[in-house]
Protein backbone atom coordinates (compact mmCIF):
# COMPACT_ATOMS: atom_id res chain seq x y z
CA UNK A 1 0.00 0.00 0.00
CA UNK A 2 1.35 3.40 -0.91
CA UNK A 3 2.27 5.70 2.06
CA UNK A 4 -0.62 8.07 1.46
CA UNK A 5 -3.11 5.16 1.57
CA UNK A 6 -1.46 3.82 4.74
CA UNK A 7 -1.91 7.22 6.39
CA UNK A 8 -5.54 7.50 5.25
CA UNK A 9 -6.39 4.07 6.65
CA UNK A 10 -4.54 4.82 9.91
CA UNK A 11 -6.41 8.12 10.29
CA UNK A 12 -9.75 6.36 9.80
CA UNK A 13 -8.92 3.67 12.36
CA UNK A 14 -7.73 6.34 14.78
CA UNK A 15 -10.95 8.35 14.50
CA UNK A 16 -13.09 5.21 14.88
CA UNK A 17 -11.04 4.01 17.88
CA UNK A 18 -10.11 0.72 16.24
CA UNK A 19 -6.41 0.83 17.13
CA UNK A 20 -4.71 -0.99 19.97
CA UNK A 21 -3.70 1.23 22.89
CA UNK A 22 -0.05 1.66 21.87
CA UNK A 23 -0.95 2.27 18.23
CA UNK A 24 -3.63 4.75 19.26
CA UNK A 25 -1.17 6.72 21.42
CA UNK A 26 1.34 6.80 18.57
CA UNK A 27 -1.32 8.03 16.15
CA UNK A 28 -2.52 10.60 18.68
CA UNK A 29 1.03 11.93 19.06
CA UNK A 30 1.45 12.04 15.31
CA UNK A 31 -1.81 13.95 14.88
CA UNK A 32 -0.43 16.57 17.26
CA UNK A 33 2.89 16.99 15.41
CA UNK A 34 2.30 15.98 11.77
CA UNK A 35 0.19 18.55 9.93
CA UNK A 36 -0.55 16.33 6.95
CA UNK A 37 -1.70 13.44 9.14
CA UNK A 38 -3.75 15.82 11.31
CA UNK A 39 -5.51 17.02 8.16
CA UNK A 40 -6.43 13.41 7.30
CA UNK A 41 -7.81 12.95 10.83
CA UNK A 42 -9.93 16.10 10.51
CA UNK A 43 -11.18 14.90 7.14
CA UNK A 44 -12.33 11.58 8.63
CA UNK A 45 -13.98 13.36 11.56
CA UNK A 46 -15.87 15.54 9.09
CA UNK A 47 -16.95 12.51 7.04
CA UNK A 48 -18.30 10.59 10.02
CA UNK A 49 -19.60 13.46 12.17
CA UNK A 50 -23.07 13.57 10.47
CA UNK A 51 -23.70 9.98 11.53
CA UNK A 52 -22.42 10.64 15.03
CA UNK A 53 -24.79 13.62 15.34
CA UNK A 54 -27.77 11.28 15.07
CA UNK A 55 -27.06 9.94 18.56
CA UNK A 56 -27.83 12.43 21.35
CA UNK A 57 -25.73 12.88 24.47
CA UNK A 58 -26.86 10.62 27.31
CA UNK A 59 -26.26 11.46 30.99
CA UNK A 60 -24.08 9.06 32.95
CA UNK A 61 -26.07 6.98 35.46
CA UNK A 62 -23.68 8.07 38.26
CA UNK A 63 -20.36 9.85 38.74
CA UNK A 64 -18.21 6.81 39.46
CA UNK A 65 -17.74 5.79 35.81
CA UNK A 66 -16.68 9.35 35.02
CA UNK A 67 -14.19 9.39 37.90
CA UNK A 68 -12.76 6.03 36.87
CA UNK A 69 -12.51 7.19 33.28
CA UNK A 70 -10.51 10.25 34.36
CA UNK A 71 -8.19 8.25 36.60
CA UNK A 72 -7.79 5.24 34.32
CA UNK A 73 -8.40 6.37 30.73
CA UNK A 74 -8.75 3.70 28.05
CA UNK A 75 -6.79 5.12 25.10
CA UNK A 76 -8.36 2.88 22.49
CA UNK A 77 -11.81 4.11 23.46
CA UNK A 78 -11.02 7.85 23.53
CA UNK A 79 -12.28 10.25 20.92
CA UNK A 80 -11.16 13.70 20.00
CA UNK A 81 -13.24 16.49 21.58
CA UNK A 82 -15.64 16.70 18.66
CA UNK A 83 -16.74 13.06 19.18
CA UNK A 84 -19.26 11.76 21.66
CA UNK A 85 -19.33 8.18 22.86
CA UNK A 86 -20.74 5.86 20.22
CA UNK A 87 -23.05 3.11 21.41
CA UNK A 88 -22.72 -0.43 20.09
CA UNK A 89 -25.30 0.08 17.36
CA UNK A 90 -23.81 3.32 16.12
CA UNK A 91 -20.30 1.85 16.19
CA UNK A 92 -21.46 -0.95 13.91
CA UNK A 93 -22.90 1.69 11.60
CA UNK A 94 -19.67 3.65 11.70
CA UNK A 95 -17.70 0.57 10.76
CA UNK A 96 -20.05 -0.12 7.87
CA UNK A 97 -19.65 3.42 6.58
CA UNK A 98 -15.88 3.21 7.02
CA UNK A 99 -15.73 0.02 4.97
CA UNK A 100 -17.67 1.67 2.14
CA UNK A 101 -15.50 4.79 2.17
CA UNK A 102 -12.26 2.86 2.56
CA UNK A 103 -13.05 0.24 -0.07
CA UNK A 104 -11.24 2.12 -2.88
CA UNK A 105 -8.15 2.32 -0.66
CA UNK A 106 -8.39 -1.37 0.20
CA UNK A 107 -8.88 -2.34 -3.42
CA UNK A 108 -5.86 -0.30 -4.43
CA UNK A 109 -3.73 -1.91 -1.73
CA UNK A 110 -4.65 -5.36 -3.05
CA UNK A 111 -3.41 -4.58 -6.56
CA UNK A 112 -0.09 -6.33 -7.26
CA UNK A 113 2.93 -4.11 -7.79
CA UNK A 114 4.06 -4.22 -11.41
CA UNK A 115 7.67 -3.50 -12.29
CA UNK A 116 9.85 -3.20 -15.37
CA UNK A 117 13.44 -2.19 -16.05
CA UNK A 118 14.30 -0.62 -19.39
CA UNK A 119 17.99 -0.49 -20.31
CA UNK A 120 19.63 1.10 -23.35
CA UNK A 121 23.25 0.14 -22.74
CA UNK A 122 24.60 1.96 -25.78
CA UNK A 123 23.17 5.20 -24.41
CA UNK A 124 23.77 4.64 -20.71
CA UNK A 125 20.01 4.93 -20.15
CA UNK A 126 18.33 2.96 -17.36
CA UNK A 127 14.65 3.34 -16.42
CA UNK A 128 13.16 1.57 -13.38
CA UNK A 129 9.35 1.58 -13.50
CA UNK A 130 6.83 0.50 -10.87
CA UNK A 131 3.02 0.65 -10.96
CA UNK A 132 0.86 0.25 -7.84
CA UNK A 133 -2.54 -0.01 -9.51
CA UNK A 134 -3.14 3.69 -10.08
CA UNK A 135 0.21 5.47 -10.21
CA UNK A 136 3.30 4.96 -12.35
CA UNK A 137 6.63 5.77 -10.70
CA UNK A 138 9.63 6.01 -13.01
CA UNK A 139 13.25 6.51 -11.96
CA UNK A 140 15.68 7.40 -14.74
CA UNK A 141 19.46 7.48 -15.08
CA UNK A 142 21.40 8.65 -18.13
CA UNK A 143 19.41 11.79 -18.90
CA UNK A 144 19.08 14.03 -20.79
CA UNK A 145 18.90 12.92 -24.40
CA UNK A 146 21.08 14.52 -27.03
CA UNK A 147 20.51 18.19 -27.83
CA UNK A 148 17.34 18.71 -29.82
CA UNK A 149 15.87 15.35 -28.79
CA UNK A 150 13.75 13.88 -25.99
CA UNK A 151 13.07 10.39 -24.71
CA UNK A 152 9.38 9.46 -24.79
CA UNK A 153 7.77 6.63 -22.80
CA UNK A 154 5.12 4.39 -24.36
CA UNK A 155 2.90 1.54 -23.26
CA UNK A 156 1.97 -1.18 -25.74
CA UNK A 157 -1.06 -3.35 -25.01
CA UNK A 158 -2.34 -6.57 -26.54
CA UNK A 159 -3.47 -4.69 -29.65
CA UNK A 160 0.12 -3.71 -30.36
CA UNK A 161 -0.69 0.00 -30.55
CA UNK A 162 1.65 2.28 -28.58
CA UNK A 163 0.16 4.94 -26.32
CA UNK A 164 2.32 7.77 -25.01
CA UNK A 165 2.93 8.09 -21.26
CA UNK A 166 4.84 11.33 -21.68
CA UNK A 167 8.38 12.62 -22.05
CA UNK A 168 11.19 11.39 -19.82
CA UNK A 169 13.07 14.60 -19.06
CA UNK A 170 13.60 14.33 -15.30
CA UNK A 171 15.14 11.67 -13.09
CA UNK A 172 11.73 11.05 -11.49
CA UNK A 173 8.41 10.75 -13.31
CA UNK A 174 5.19 10.13 -11.35
CA UNK A 175 1.80 10.09 -13.06
CA UNK A 176 -1.63 8.49 -12.93
CA UNK A 177 -2.00 5.67 -15.44
CA UNK A 178 -4.00 2.58 -16.26
CA UNK A 179 -1.55 -0.27 -16.79
CA UNK A 180 -1.78 -4.07 -16.68
CA UNK A 181 0.61 -6.97 -16.26
CA UNK A 182 1.89 -8.22 -19.60
CA UNK A 183 1.88 -4.81 -21.27
CA UNK A 184 5.17 -3.57 -22.69
CA UNK A 185 6.86 -0.30 -21.80
CA UNK A 186 9.07 1.23 -24.48
CA UNK A 187 11.26 4.30 -24.80
CA UNK A 188 11.82 6.02 -28.12
CA UNK A 189 14.14 8.85 -29.10
CA UNK A 190 12.00 11.66 -30.47
CA UNK A 191 12.52 15.22 -31.71
CA UNK A 192 12.52 17.77 -28.89
CA UNK A 193 8.99 18.04 -27.47
CA UNK A 194 8.07 14.48 -28.38
CA UNK A 195 6.23 12.76 -31.21
CA UNK A 196 3.62 14.87 -33.00
CA UNK A 197 1.86 11.88 -34.56
CA UNK A 198 0.75 10.00 -31.43
CA UNK A 199 3.09 7.15 -32.35
CA UNK A 200 6.86 6.68 -32.05
CA UNK A 201 8.68 8.40 -34.92
CA UNK A 202 12.26 7.80 -33.78
CA UNK A 203 14.18 4.67 -32.85
CA UNK A 204 12.93 2.58 -29.93
CA UNK A 205 15.97 2.32 -27.65
CA UNK A 206 14.62 0.09 -24.85
CA UNK A 207 11.62 -2.13 -24.02
CA UNK A 208 10.51 -4.22 -21.06
CA UNK A 209 7.39 -6.13 -20.01
CA UNK A 210 5.44 -5.13 -16.92
CA UNK A 211 5.48 -8.04 -14.49
CA UNK A 212 4.14 -8.59 -11.00
CA UNK A 213 6.96 -8.38 -8.52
Amino acid sequence: MPPKDDDDLLAAEYVLGLLEADDWRAADQRAATDGAFAARVRDWEARLEPMNAEFPDLPAPDLMPQIEARLFPAPAARRRSAWRWLGAGSLVGALAVALVVLSPVLRTSQAPLLTAELVAEDRGLVLAASFDGTQLNLRAEGLPAEAGQDYELWVIGADGVPSSLGLVQDSVLIREAGLEAGQTLAVSLEPEGGSTTGLPTGPVVATAELRAG
